[in-house]
């Protein structure tokens, strides 16, 4: 199970960038590089039970949430956002940032 564990570190090792900054593309003169947000995750184990015997399994999977894009244009480069994406993003930052900052202000309050 190790080996299986290390190959497939190995074979991922260089998808992060690869997920987050796609190629980039000319269009009419125009370069576009998309930007997304992009996790992956791996799991496995084994167990055993007396009334099931032995086990073991596996699985994974992942996600890209497109972010936006630069747009390169006469030697000027801006990222245009796509709103949908950062919104997905944002969310649940803002959510957890907020639950975060209440249980702190409690805990100063005691």
């Amino acid at each position: 199970m190790a080996d299986f564990v290390l190959e497939l570190a190995d074979k991922v090792a260089g998808v992060g960038v690869r997920t987050a900054y796609a190629e980039k593309v000319d269009i009419d003169g125009v370069t576009v590089l998309p930007v997304a947000l992009g996790y992956y995750g791996f799991g496995g184990g084994s167990g055993s039970s007396e009334e099931q015997g032995e086990g073991s399994g596996g699985g994974g999977g992942g996600a890209s949430i497109p972010l936006g894009a630069y747009i390169g244009r006469g030697g000027d480069v801006r990222f245009e956002p796509n709103l949908l994406g950062l919104l997905l993003v944002a969310i649940p930052l803002v959510a957890v940032t907020g639950k975060a900052l209440r249980l702190l202000i409690k805990a100063l309050k005691k």
